[in-house]
């Protein structure tokens, strides 16, 4: 990344407050969830994640970590959930820390869907999909990273269930303090598994055409907008990606452009975007220009993807999205807003710390000296 700074002559608002649903945020930057793996085996937080969260509160958003609705949501070990007391009590410990700091944090709700292994399930059971399609990915167990079997298909009545635990879950995210919630609907996970055509097979309501697809978008943000307010939700999509063996959908610019006309009736504070491929390249063969989403979205847009400053300045420049995320940045610059302020330069991150273990790699990185 280059170390021009933002000077005081380059007309940018990034780094201005902006309105967000219920909330007025410091800055345009909102640090995205990142699976850090740091939870007790019980998905319980721990201690040291307040203070992790609390290091970044400089950003105008945190969306913290994907966060479990369920046992059966589970797919990775040591991964958060938001479904028991104890839970609940390690995630105030959090947002109290970052609201002490001044920041504000919103919670990435999680069915993980066919990315599980059964030794992540209750009494070892198949992970739960759409339709019984085998991922060829891996699950990261308590003993590592274990290949994905081949789930089984929910029934109806299921489908009907999991609605009700994103409700429980953002009920619980409130009564834990956080600002607000994201609906997760990218990367391969439940909720795009039943979005695309390559992982849905369905020959019922939930499969089909693009609207059969949708639905469970649809009754689960309908369902969590209710519990919260729309202006306290937000929902994440990742129309391009193929992260996690989901291959594109047969239409990709249809489906999501379906799935953004209705999502707008729901008044949501934003849609979160992941432009490209999932830590990959931002253009993807057979893609399309994601700005037509942009365009027919009436809420916040916030871009997500290889960012750095002179594409999040550009991106505000020519309008393309109201705010920008950073992922992996803020895993090694806990003051990333600062840095990116100044034109400082950037920690590098140690890949071999990012999932499970303790403080080395999670909340030793270093902050920029104190002038």
């Amino acid at each position: 990344m280059p170390d021009t700074a933002a000077s005081p002559g380059l007309r940018t608002d990034l780094f201005q407050p902006v309105r967000l649903g219920s909330y007025e945020l410091a800055n345009r930057i909102v640090m995205a969830p990142l699976t850090r793996c740091r939870a007790g085996a019980d998905g319980v937080p721990r201690p040291l994640m307040a203070e992790y969260y609390a290091q970044r509160a400089s950003a105008g958003l945190i969306v913290a970590e994907a966060t479990n609705i369920s046992p059966q949501a589970r797919g990775y070990a040591f991964t958060p959930g938001l479904y028991t007391a104890a839970q609940m009590e390690g995630w105030r410990a959090v947002t109290r820390a970052v609201h002490e700091h001044g920041g504000r944090i919103f919670v990435q709700l999680w069915h993980v869907g066919r990315i599980s292994h059964p030794s992540l399930q209750p009494g070892a059971a198949l992970p739960v999909a759409p339709s019984a399609i085998q991922p060829a990915c891996n699950s990261f167990t308590e003993t590592g990273f274990q290949p994905c079997v081949t789930p089984r298909a929910l029934r109806v009545e299921e489908i009907h269930a999991i609605v009700g635990q994103y409700c429980d879950a953002a009920r619980n995210a409130l009564a834990a303090g956080f600002d607000g919630v994201e609906i997760h609907a990218a990367n391969g996970y439940l909720i795009e598994q039943f979005l695309r055509d390559s992982t849905n097979r369905r020959t019922d309501g939930y499969g089909g055409s693009i609207p059969n697809r949708a639905r469970l978008l649809l009754d689960v943000t309908a369902a969590v907008a209710a519990v919260c307010g729309g202006d306290r939700v937000g929902v994440r999509l990742s129309p391009l990606s193929p992260a996690n063996d989901a291959a594109l959908d047969s239409d990709p610019e249809a489906t999501y452009r379906h799935a953004i006309e209705r999502l707008g009736a729901f008044d949501l504070a934003y849609v979160h975007v992941i432009e490209g491929a999932t830590q990959g390249p931002r253009e993807v063969a057979g893609g399309f220009d994601l700005q037509l989403l942009r365009h027919a979205w009436r809420s916040r847009y916030i871009a997500n993807n290889g960012y750095d400053l002179q594409l999040a300045l550009d991106a505000r420049r020519r309008d393309r999205a109201d705010l920008v995320a950073f992922g992996r940045l803020f895993i090694a610059n806990p003051d990333l807003v600062e840095r990116l302020r100044l034109g400082a330069p950037l920690n590098a991150a140690d890949r071999t710390t990012f999932f499970g273990g303790g403080a080395a790699g999670y909340t030793d990185y270093p902050f920029l000296p104190r002038a």
